[in-house]
C-alpha cells in the first residue's frame, strides 16, 4: 500500500507529537490557583480506595490522550489517501452478434422459441455486443448494436409478445378455419389491431415489392454492423427464415448476393429453418420445403456458418446452445493499471479510537 500525499504525513505527524509534548510541559509548569483548600487530606490520600481511584483516573486520562493522538494520526492518514496500485491483465471478447428475424407470420413459431431461448444467452454475455433487425418487406433496426443487456432483454420480451400474437392469429386462422360459422371474427380484428403496431415498419411498400424479401433483410442487417471494416471483432448473424419469398419483381439484393457480401466482410451466418410441420400448416403456396432448405443451407455455409433445421430432436434451445459455443475472438492481452483507494484500515482505527474515547470519558465522569 502507498500514500498518495505523503507530505501531509511527514509534516502532520511531527506537529501532532510536538503539540502533545508542549501541552504536557505547559501543564506541569502551571500551578493550581483558586478553589477551596482542604486540611488534613494526607490521611485520605493514604487510603487504598483513594489510591486505586487515583490510579484508575490516571490510566484513563493517559489512555484518552493516546486515543486522541491515534485518532488525529488516523485522520491524517485518511487525508493523505492510502492507495493500492493494481495491474489487471486480460483478453477481451470482441464478438458482435446480430439477430436477423424474418417476421412474416409463417415462421412465428420458430421466432417465438428463438427469442425465448436467446434471453438466457443475453443474460450471460460479458463483453459481447448484441443487436436485432427485423424485416418483411422492409427492415427495421430494432436494437442497434449495444452491450446494454437489460435493454436487449426488454426488447426480446417485446418481440415475444409480438410473436405470441402472431401465433394466436395463425392458430385462429388455420385451426378454427376462416369463414366457418363459429369463427371468432371479433378476436381476429383485435389481433390485427394489436399486430399493426409491430408490422408497420416492416411492410413499407408491401403492395409494390411483396413480402419476405430475405436478401434485402440480410443485407440491411449486414450493413447495420458498426465499423464493418474493423477486423478486430468476430461478427455473427443469427438468421431465422423459411426462405419463402413473396416478391413482386426482382428485389434489390437476392439471398445469394447478400450471403456473398457477408462472406466478403467476414460475417458468419447461423441459419435457422422452421419445423416442417409448422411450415406445412402456414404455407399456402405449396413451396418445396426441402428445396428452400437446401438453398438456404448453401448460402449460410458459404459464410463459414452452420445451417440448422428445427425439429423435435433438435429444438431451438439446443440450436442456440450450439451457436453460443462457437468461436469468440480474443484480442492481445490488455494490461490496465488501476489506483484504488484503501481507506478501510485507517477508518476502522479512527472509529475505534473515538469509540474508546467516548467510553473512557464516561467512566471518568462516573
Amino acid at each position: 500500500m502507498a500514500i498518495k500525499y505523503p507530505l501531509l504525513l511527514k509534516i502532520g505527524i511531527p506537529v501532532v507529537i510536538v503539540a502533545f509534548v508542549l501541552l504536557h510541559v505547559i501543564k506541569k509548569k502551571t500551578k493550581y490557583k483558586g478553589g477551596v483548600r482542604a486540611a488534613n487530606t494526607a490521611f485520605a490520600r493514604r487510603l487504598p480506595e483513594y489510591k486505586r481511584y487515583k490510579d484508575i483516573q490516571l490510566f484513563l486520562r493517559v489512555a484518552m490522550e493516546f486515543c486522541i493522538m491515534v485518532a488525529i494520526i488516523a485522520t491524517l492518514v485518511l487525508l493523505a489517501r492510502p492507495v493500492k496500485t493494481e495491474v489487471v491483465s486480460n483478453g477481451t471478447k470482441k464478438r458482435d452478434i446480430y439477430l436477423n428475424l424474418d417476421v412474416s407470420y409463417s415462421i412465428c413459431y420458430l421466432n417465438y422459441d428463438l427469442v425465448d431461448a436467446l434471453e438466457d444467452v443475453v443474460k450471460g454475455l460479458d463483453g459481447d455486443r448484441f443487436g436485432i433487425t427485423i424485416y418483411n418487406t422492409s427492415t427495421v433496426l430494432y436494437v442497434p448494436m449495444t452491450d446494454d443487456y437489460d435493454f436487449i432483454i426488454r426488447k426480446l420480451e417485446e418481440l415475444k409478445d409480438y410473436f405470441a400474437l402472431q401465433k394466436e392469429y395463425m392458430t385462429l386462422l388455420y385451426s378454427e378455419g376462416y369463414g366457418a360459422d363459429d369463427f371468432d371474427y371479433d378476436r381476429m380484428y383485435e389481433l390485427e389491431d394489436a399486430l399493426e403496431y409491430y408490422d408497420a415498419g416492416t411492410l413499407v411498400n408491401n403492395y409494390k415489392k411483396g413480402s419476405s424479401l430475405i436478401g434485402e433483410g440480410l443485407a440491411s442487417c449486414l450493413y447495420s454492423f458498426p465499423h464493418l471494416d474493423d477486423e478486430s471483432r468476430t461478427r455473427i448473424i443469427i438468421m431465422s427464415t423459411d426462405n419463402a419469398e413473396r416478391r413482386i419483381g426482382r428485389p434489390l439484393v437476392e439471398l445469394d448476393e447478400a450471403a456473398d457480401l457477408c462472406a466478403k466482410n467476414d460475417v458468419t451466418i447461423f441459419g435457422l429453418f422452421p419445423n416442417e410441420d409448422n411450415f406445412e400448416i402456414t404455407n399456402d403456396y405449396n413451396d418445396d420445403y426441402n428445396a428452400l432448405a437446401r438453398d438456404m443451407k448453401a448460402n449460410v455455409e458459404k459464410t463459414g456458418g452452420v445451417f440448422y433445421m428445427q425439429s423435435d430432436s433438435l429444438p431451438v434451445k439446443d440450436i442456440v446452445k450450439d451457436i453460443q459455443s462457437q468461436k469468440v475472438m480474443e484480442v492481445n492481452e490488455i494490461t490496465i493499471t488501476k489506483v484504488v483507494d484503501k481507506p478501510v484500515v485507517p477508518a476502522i482505527i479512527l472509529l475505534l479510537s473515538i469509540l474508546l474515547l467516548i467510553i473512557m470519558g464516561a467512566m471518568i465522569l462516573l
